[in-house]
């Protein structure tokens, strides 16, 4: 695992949940706050799915862990929009 701290993982995580929103269409649902929670959260899913896939997150490096929580919050924010319903 990256040695960024809470500040590094808030600022990848803030990045790519405002770039997964903007793909998503709900960057205009979404504040700042809520933005760094889904790329939080979807580095949390992006690596627990890499790793049943049996690939090594622990050595990725930080476009790896970037790229991982990109598309772990557009997986999270995908399902979302299908449990409520919204369409874009």
């Amino acid at each position: 695992m990256l040695g960024l701290g809470i500040i590094g993982w808030i600022i990848i995580g803030g990045l790519a949940g405002w770039i997964a929103s903007k793909f998503m269409k709900t960057d205009a649902q979404q504040g700042i706050v809520l933005n760094i929670v889904v790329g939080v959260i979807g580095g949390l899913l992006g690596g627990f799915l890499l790793k049943l896939l049996g690939v090594d997150v622990e050595g990725g490096g930080l476009w790896f862990s970037f790229f991982t929580c990109l598309g772990g919050a557009v997986i999270l924010l995908f399902l979302v929009k299908l449990v409520t319903g919204r369409r874009a």
